[in-house]
């Protein structure tokens, strides 16, 4: 037993030494690898400390004091010598190739030496400017390639900048000159590689009023060269970040991702580029600015801005190059690295540098001329441009760069303000030239429409010295201030079209009109422009009209843009609109806003840009009118005497097979003749129409009364102005005329009013004329008339109508009953009400609704299916519009007419022009 025990315990010892051993073998490895992980952070620590200050430093750096004659520092300089040594080895060449590669990379301007561009104009005017700008060189050891101990190899440093690369300069003490030279060189060799005016320099200085770059006054006072308010970055900043939002739209609807993508695709130079040097003074920026500053900095490359700050602390986001200056002669950069000193080159001589500045001046100026005409906005051929994707087109010229308005997407519609005098309506010409010239009408359909009395649009129908029109109107409407029906009807028609539009887009399944012209390529898509002037009156009532027209038109501007359906809305000013109070889509949508001087409400509120601008001016503004998206724009002469005519005549010319537009003019009375309803009236019609007045709708269409043979399809004619009820009468018995073979019809003409003898007697000759047999008889003989038809009613053989004229004046007459036989007043009401239905028709007038009531007696209106109001008011209507508020007040030239078999309500028409007895 005992034996067992010591066999078990000597076995336990054993395994105890065992695990004592392992444990030892293992805590000893594991300060071996702590050792040889302290030595290797020391090593990467002394490493780092070392690359920072640069090898040919580190012995009499003070950081690395300590740790001279630290073996561990010996390893890493010698380790990092051999590096070198090695990396120098198959260098030899590389100061050659850095400076061949400038010289491809930085031409011309860019890096040549300054005798040989200075004062010269450049004339590079491409899609890619150089990629590099020499700043000055920077040499390097040679005798670590190979060479003689001493000597010393070159090459040129250079830094991107346009397209590339922003640039941030620090400064030493005492350096500010030297940092003027570099930022002066830089921006001298920009612009002296470019034609002038393809580069804008804009400089701020928080410590500075006027005086920076001095050299460059002569191109402050062009566009070239702008200094802004120190104590005003913002207002800088709002104008790079507005024109980095407009480029960015403008490039993405086009497909591509940057202004420089779009050059070198398109071969075209759209743009100039911008530089913007900032100068601070070492401190930091107020919190907004610096955001704001980011935010530019992101998205400033792909739209064509370089920025360059001067002592601004602050880390940019994309690609930055730095330059940090050590005193006034050399600098590190972040192309060569903090081990290479670059020496700048030398200030350029001043006076060079503002004679240079002088004569790029004067070019700009030369360039961009005097004031442009009205010629300098059309292309060179016209008709070239597709309208699939935007409209665009210049209106107007800043400092002779033109100034473009885009429709489209982005921007669908427009809000143009201005007052009385100040140049609206010659900016409308300029802008509906340059569309014109641009799109051909398959491409473009205008529907203009002029509230004002005034005739601005007028010229761009036929008319009687110019028998030419403007091929893309397909609708011209002028004088219609109190024809508000009339801009109901644009808008309806309108809305139509954008249904017709959408449910095409949706057949094809598509979202927008440029794919829908994609996949439909046979159809006939063109983007529809809808200009409506002083657009205010449509909304002036509080009425029927009023709501409808706010409905259609926000409507009209929400969904529109998706169909190529926009809207130009132009006013003297928009403050007193009540019907939009509550309701701004309409506004919203109208993101293009074009103020002409002094006007008001157009821009955002704040924006007093139109406050100041000259006369012939107009602030283009694609932004919904806030401040950074300001563009200011000398509209040129385009709507005097000669100048539209020209290009319209041109225009006509060419797209000769385009229909004449549509044209209303509210201040001028239709002809009948003229009419299509009245030309299209022929004979052998199932159901004729009496034609009354000219509809206020988009198309030329007439109002007309169907004469079918059924109950109530009489006519009647009620008020007191007898030169309207008579050019009613006169256009439904003519037209009625033109529907029969000759001898098919008969008309019998009763006339109560001695003053309107002469007129009725010559349309009776007329409907002689034309082969019908047409009976006269005045006042005394009416009754007799009356009772003839009725006797002859069994017997017709053929339609008959009965036009009867002052009816009411004669009322006691028919009034009057022998013993034993009803009175002629009864039987013009069998007539009335048994007629119809044995074609057999009455179309009367009488002059006033209580007489025509007195005519139909207890009855009821049942028997007249159709009236035509004159001057009557809309409340003595309500009986022959049963269940409905009639809301009419009379006006010249305008009658309510109302058809219960056709009409949900009265429409206003518009009586046609009869031409005085005398006249001919």
């Amino acid at each position: 037993m005992r034996r067992k025990v010591l066999e078990e315990r000597t076995r336990v010892t054993n395994a105890l030494e065992t695990l004592r051993h392992q444990l030892g073998l293992a805590l000893g490895a594991a300060r071996n690898a702590h050792s040889e992980a302290e030595a290797e952070l020391t090593k990467l620590r002394l490493e780092q400390l070392v690359l920072s200050v640069g090898l040919d430093h580190a012995e009499d750096d003070p950081r690395l004091a300590e740790y001279r004659g630290d073996p561990a520092m010996n390893a890493v300089r010698s380790e990092l010598e051999d590096v070198r040594s090695r990396f120098y080895s198959g260098w030899a060449d590389g100061p050659d190739q850095l400076r061949a590669l400038v010289a491809s990379a930085a031409p011309g301007p860019a890096g040549r030496p300054p005798g040989e561009w200075l004062g010269k104009l450049g004339t590079f005017d491409g899609t890619r400017p150089p990629e590099l700008w020499r700043i000055g060189e920077a040499t390097v050891d040679a005798s670590n390639v190979g060479r003689e101990h001493g000597t010393t190899l070159s090459f040129d440093v250079a830094v991107p900048l346009l397209d590339e690369s922003h640039l941030s300069i620090t400064s030493a003490p005492k350096t500010r000159p030297t940092v003027d030279a570099l930022v002066e060189g830089l921006l001298m060799r920009v612009l002296s590689t470019f034609a002038p005016g393809a580069v804008k320099v804009h400089l701020w200085d928080v410590g500075q009023l006027t005086a920076v770059l001095p050299n460059f006054y002569a191109l402050s006072r062009t566009s070239a060269v702008t200094v802004h308010d120190p104590t005003r970055l913002v207002d800088l900043l709002d104008e790079l970040a507005g024109h980095i939002r407009r480029i960015h739209a403008y490039t993405l609807q086009a497909g591509y991702p940057s202004l420089r993508a779009m050059r070198e695709a398109t071969g075209k130079r759209v743009e100039p580029w911008r530089i913007a040097v900032l100068y601070g003074n070492g401190e930091e920026l107020a919190t907004e600015h610096l955001r704001a500053l980011k935010r530019v900095a992101s998205g400033a490359l792909a739209a064509g801005i370089s920025l360059v700050l001067v002592d601004v602390p602050t880390v940019l986001g994309g690609s930055v190059e730095t330059i940090s200056l050590l005193d006034d002669r050399r600098a590190v950069t972040s192309m060569t690295g903090p081990n290479v000193e670059v020496r700048l080159d030398p200030a350029l001589p001043s006076g060079q540098v503002a004679n240079a500045a002088s004569r790029l001046a004067e070019a700009i100026v030369t360039k961009q001329g005097g004031p442009r005409s009205f010629a300098d906005l059309l292309p060179t051929e016209f008709g070239r441009e597709s309208s699939a994707r935007e409209l665009r087109a210049p209106v107007g010229f800043h400092e002779g760069e033109p100034v473009e308005v885009v429709i489209g997407d982005a921007t669908p519609h427009a809000l143009i303000g201005g007052p009385s005098g100040s140049g609206k309506t010659n900016f409308l010409y300029a802008l509906l030239g340059s569309l014109a010239a641009r799109y051909s009408p398959d491409e473009l359909a205008l529907y203009l429409l002029d509230f004002k009395e005034g005739v601005s649009f007028a010229g761009l129908a036929p008319g009687k010295k110019d028998e030419s029109w403007l091929p893309h109107a397909r609708l011209v409407g002028v004088n219609v201030n109190t024809d508000r029906e009339f801009g109901l009807a644009l808008l309806r028609f309108l809305s139509d079209e954008l249904r017709r539009r959408s449910a095409a887009a949706k057949e094809f399944e598509v979202t927008n009109i440029a794919e829908l012209r994609e996949q439909d390529p046979d159809g006939h898509w063109p983007r529809i422009v809808a200009v409506i002037d002083e657009f205010q009156y449509l909304f002036a009532e509080r009425d029927s009209v009023t709501g409808m027209a706010t409905a259609l038109l926000e409507d009209l501007a929400r969904r529109g843009r998706s169909q190529g359906i926009h809207l130009i809305l132009a006013s003297q000013d928009i403050a007193g609109i009540e019907a939009f109070w509550g309701k701004p889509a309409v506004f919203e949508q109208c993101t293009l806003r074009i103020a002409m001087p002094k006007a008001r409400r157009v821009l955002a509120e704040g924006n007093q840009a139109a406050v100041s601008a000259p006369r012939w001016h107009a602030v283009v503004n694609h932004e919904s009118g806030v401040a950074h998206g300001n563009q200011l724009a000398h509209i040129p002469d385009a709507s005097s005497k000669d100048t539209f005519p020209v290009l319209q005549r041109q225009l006509w010319q060419r797209y000769a097979t385009h229909a004449r537009p549509r044209l209303f003019d509210g201040a001028v009375a239709p002809r009948l003749e003229d009419s299509p309803a009245f030309v299209a009236c022929e004979p052998g019609v199932e159901r004729p129409r009496a034609l009354v007045g000219q509809a206020i709708e988009v198309t030329d269409n007439a109002h007309g009364v169907e004469m079918a043979s059924a109950p109530g399809r009489n006519l009647a004619v009620m008020g007191s102005n007898t030169a309207e009820a008579l050019a009613v009468l006169d256009a439904a018995t003519r037209s009625l005329a033109r529907q029969y073979e000759a001898g098919a019809v008969e008309f019998a003409l009763g006339c109560a009013l001695d003053s309107c003898l002469a007129e009725v007697r010559a349309l009776a000759d007329d409907l002689a004329s034309c082969g019908h047999k047409a009976d006269m008889v005045t006042a005394d003989g009416i009754p007799s008339l009356v009772a003839e038809h009725v006797d002859r009613m069994s017997e017709q053989d053929k339609p008959r109508f009965l036009v009867l004229y002052g009816v009411d004046a004669v009322l006691p007459a028919l009034e009057r009953k022998e013993p034993g036989r009803p009175s002629a007043l009864e039987h013009l009401r069998t007539l009335l009400k048994q007629g119809p239905v044995q074609e057999l028709h009455v179309l009367g007038w009488w002059r006033g609704v209580a007489r025509l009531k007195d005519t139909l007696g207890f009855g009821g209106t049942d028997e007249i299916g159709a009236w035509v109001a004159l001057d009557v008011q809309g409340s003595e209507l309500a009986a022959f519009c049963p269940g409905q508020v009639v809301h009419w007040s009379p006006r010249p030239g305008r009658a309510l007419f109302f058809d219960r078999s056709t009409h949900a309500s009265p429409e206003v028409t518009i009586p046609f022009h009869r031409p005085e007895v005398t006249d001919a």
